[in-house]
């Protein structure tokens, strides 16, 4: 599964440009970075990418999922998961059911769920951890289950927001590591926004400058 960017840009509601036209392909398990300064506009075209984009603005340009044109499909049909900075979880649920909560439809049953999640706790470092209040986990923690809630949808490809910029520089560098790992293995290809070089550097993969 790839990700590709066709002359892709976003339209202010006066018509001009935030960037300039960008061409991009992503292959399977690649993680391709989006740099630049603030207000250039890396998070709105993640929102046009995945989808999400006000109403305010407008998308210019394709994008294709291994070569399937989802441009005008709605984010619920588009099958791009999203992993934003802060990792939000469901205050009245417990770290287990709000991984539950992502499972794909095609995961059924109680088992086949129950399987699935124990499974993703082991490899998100949280074996034994499922009946904990999402409020008594560690950044660090919330921040790799996130990930594996985002992962059990199966998604075809991964918008990352600054998924790692709210954790303290020890914790970044961890959750970093596990992120990108884990989404390699996955064979997906993901689209990073970041200030920092160090997580360009870490992604591996090609890197796009707007300004």
């Amino acid at each position: 599964m790839s990700l590709d960017l066709t002359r892709v840009t976003v339209l202010r509601p006066d018509g001009t440009a935030l960037f300039p036209q960008i061409d991009l392909s992503i292959p399977p398990g690649t993680i391709a970075t989006l740099t630049g300064a603030s207000g250039v506009g890396k998070s709105t075209l993640l929102d046009a990418v995945g989808g999400h984009l006000s109403a305010n603005f407008r998308m210019q340009g394709r994008v294709l999922l291994d070569g399937r044109d989802v441009t005008e499909l709605p984010a619920e049909r588009r099958c791009i998961g999203v992993m934003f900075q802060q990792a939000v979880m469901f205050p009245h649920l417990s770290l287990a059911d709000n991984l539950a909560f992502g499972l794909h439809p095609s995961v059924r049953g109680r088992a086949a769920r129950h399987a699935a999640v124990t499974e993703a706790l082991d490899m998100a470092g949280l074996t034994g951890m499922g009946a904990r209040d999402p409020a008594t986990l560690s950044g660090g923690q919330r921040a790799r289950a996130a990930l594996m809630r985002t992962l059990l949808a199966r998604p075809c490809a991964v918008l990352l927001d600054e998924p790692f910029s709210a954790l303290d520089p020890e914790r970044r560098h961890e959750i970093r590591a596990f992120a990108l790992a884990t989404i390699r293995s996955s064979g997906i290809p993901a689209l990073l926004v970041t200030h920092d070089r160090a997580d360009a550097d870490a992604a591996g993969g090609p890197v796009v400058a707007l300004s």
